[in-house]
């Protein structure tokens, strides 16, 4: 762990020229995060560009184990394969890592942290953190408010995510698809497995064996880690949707004590990070739209299934930014605030 406290810190991020990358060096800018320098990384094919921090244009570096040297804090927003063989090198040499990718967050030794539900489960880090994926993040964020106050036995959801949940190339295949529509050509999907402009795909990254998505059992695997509950029932389906930016879930929440929607609210409304948008007589209940560019989870469509006590409501985050970029710098807040790195 870095002794190098009570100081603004040199400050890595890899992956800087990614799109999570990218949102990340905002986030760091616009929450003021005491960065001495900061160090813009990448896999050597983006190596030799530059980004902008701070008003300044700065080179970007190869990634590999040399570049952390001195380094206090790595935010890696790369992909798993950089995370796994580069993130236990900068924690080597001193630094502590805040990993975005999927290769640590199941690993017994490494905390799975959203720091408004389990921000505890940082004093125990041995140099790696890591930060959930998106369509979890603001699952859990929705679902614990209820926990506390009810407790929650099971979930059925269903999410709506965004095509720069696939990053970069999900965003350009959903516009050259809508200019490729609009010129009558044929729509050739490439990042996804069916065309997604004007339409919806009910699979996100790839089926297993099991015929459920890789995305699907993240969010039933990192939901039991980050709340601490190990037998949680969570039954879920992952669909892509044509929407550039904020992943959007409905859920059917069996509670281990009943809960009026209005307790619901007040619940949801009193969380961090949370804002309740829901009036149906206005026709009032957040958008992917309406988060796009926040850092608020916006909740909407509380109310009482029809069939029995459980609760149905509405998620929706930015995916990019406390999905993704957001949520990292939150976990390094907390961690400088703790004094843990």
């Amino acid at each position: 762990m870095s002794s190098r406290k009570g100081r603004d810190r040199v400050v890595a991020v890899v992956g800087a020229t990614g799109a999570v990358g990218e949102v990340l060096l905002g986030v760091l800018e616009e929450r003021s995060f005491p960065v001495k320098q900061l160090l813009p990384l990448a896999s050597e094919r983006s190596a030799g560009t530059t980004v902008t921090f701070r008003g300044k244009a700065l080179p970007v570096r190869e990634a590999e184990p040399g570049a952390f040297e001195g380094v206090d804090l790595v935010f890696f927003a790369a992909t798993g394969s950089l995370s796994k063989d580069l993130a236990p090198e900068a924690a080597k040499r001193g630094a502590v890592v805040v990993d975005k990718s999927g290769t640590w967050r199941l690993n017994d030794d490494v905390p799975l942290v959203v720091p408004e539900v389990n921000a505890d489960a940082l004093e125990k880090h041995k140099g790696i953190i890591s930060c959930p994926n998106c369509t979890t993040i603001g699952f859990v964020m929705a679902l614990e408010p209820i926990r506390r106050v009810a407790g929650v036995r099971s979930v059925v959801v269903t999410t709506l995510q965004a095509v720069s949940g696939a990053g970069r190339p999900g965003v350009d295949e959903l516009e050259e698809q809508i200019a490729a529509r609009a010129e009558g050509k044929a729509l050739v999907p490439k990042t996804f497995a069916a065309p997604i402009a004007y339409n919806v795909v009910p699979l996100c990254e790839k089926f297993r064996d099991d015929a459920y998505s890789t995305e699907e059992v993240k969010l039933l695997y990192e939901t039991r880690k980050i709340m601490d509950m190990p037998e949680l029932e969570v039954t879920m389906t992952c669909v892509r949707v044509p929407v550039p930016v904020g992943h959007a879930a409905t859920m059917l929440i069996e509670t281990e004590r009943p809960l009026e929607p209005e307790a619901a609210r007040k619940a949801l409304a009193a969380f961090p990070g949370v804002e309740v948008i829901d009036d149906p007589a206005s026709n009032r209940f957040p958008t992917p739209a309406d988060v796009a560019g926040r850092d608020e989870v916006l909740v909407g469509r509380v109310r009482r299934d029809l069939a029995s006590d459980r609760l149905w409501m509405w998620q929706v985050s930015d995916n990019l930014r406390k999905g993704a970029a957001t949520n990292a710098v939150q976990i390094a807040e907390t961690l400088v605030a703790r004094k843990l790195a």
